[in-house]
């Protein structure tokens, strides 16, 4: 009879942890976005809030916590509760290039629950519309001179290791130090240093540079696709004989804290596959040149080691990692 008893009382506590789970959320749930207003990454990030926000139920309140190319905002959703009410939008510079670069990283891969990687776009590399730089050739053949910088959203972010990349795979021979990088406080910052004449050129993704692009602000040389990008009149790497340039691409993705529950993991997967279908959400990024490829966490997981995995063996090979 005692163990039956218990066995009741084991029941019914289990079906009251079951029901207080089956609530989640019950209250309006905090999204991080690490990277400033402008930039791709807060572009995806709000694009999806409205369908997403429908879905969940419960307002999203988000907010740009910025700094160290990312890592201030994985900080921050790493050390708040696992219960679901602080999520963040990871992205390839934060969750990819930061870990392959920085060795004193406030973090690892291991420390988030990635419960979906949702948007692919790939790079693009642009300089002023005025400028005289009309091809990826007049640009190599100017860095191979000297004098000519690039921006990015900060040190170790993807915006930094892509333009080291692309100068790398044209053949300019010590990229780090024959090419100057300007890191600024986010995507959009970066896109205005080039505007502005504080940088000669940047690579980033294609969704932080369409509006330049289309109001004639910046000049596309390059996207690192196999086929071409609606909207850039611009070769691609397959047609600049560069296809290894095809695996620097964005993503955006949705991580919580490393213990996330897996009833909270498994919501938010639902979530994620009903708001990522939202027409209005796929159209308005299409045209920004991304992909809405929603992932398993499973399928996440192993997309985001993998390019860890490819962007640590060049920081390797050309001695970029960042000790301090």
């Amino acid at each position: 009879m005692k163990f039956a008893k218990f066995g009741a009382v084991g029941a019914l506590v289990f079906g009251l942890a079951t029901a207080a789970a089956a609530e989640y959320p019950e209250r309006p749930v905090n999204m991080i976005i690490p990277f400033g207003a402008g930039g791709a990454t807060d572009i995806s990030a709000r694009t999806i809030a409205e369908p997403l926000g429908k879905v969940v139920g419960k307002p999203l309140i988000m907010a740009n916590v910025t700094g160290a190319g990312g890592a201030t905002g994985s900080v921050a959703a790493m050390n708040a509760k696992p219960d679901g009410y602080t999520m963040l939008f990871t992205r390839v510079g934060s969750h990819s290039v930061n870990p392959a670069m920085k060795a004193t990283l406030p973090y690892t891969l291991d420390d988030f629950r990635y419960v979906t990687v949702y948007e692919i776009n790939p790079f693009a590399c642009a300089v002023a519309a005025d400028s005289d730089i009309n091809s990826m050739d007049d640009l190599v053949a100017r860095a191979r001179e000297g004098g000519v910088s690039f921006s990015s959203s900060g040190v170790g972010s993807g915006l930094h290791l892509g333009g080291v990349m692309v100068m790398d795979a044209f053949g300019v021979e010590d990229p780090l130090n024959q090419v100057t990088h300007i890191p600024m406080d986010g995507g959009g910052a970066a896109a205005t240093a080039v505007l502005a004449g504080t940088a000669t050129f940047l690579c980033t993704n294609s969704s932080a540079l369409a509006s330049f692009v289309s109001n004639g602000q910046l000049k596309p040389l390059m996207v690192t696709t196999s086929e071409p990008v609606v909207g850039f009149d611009a070769p691609t790497a397959a047609d600049l004989g560069k296809p290894e340039l095809e695996q620097l691409v964005g993503w955006t993705g949705i991580a919580g804290p490393r213990d996330l529950p897996d009833e909270v993991a498994a919501k938010w997967g639902e979530w994620m596959q009903a708001a990522a279908g939202d027409e209005e959400f796929v159209s308005r990024m299409e045209a920004v040149g991304s992909i809405i490829d929603v992932m398993s966490p499973e399928e996440a997981n192993d997309f985001i080691r993998t390019q860890y995995n490819t962007f640590k063996d060049l920081v390797d090979r050309l001695g970029m990692r960042i000790e301090g």
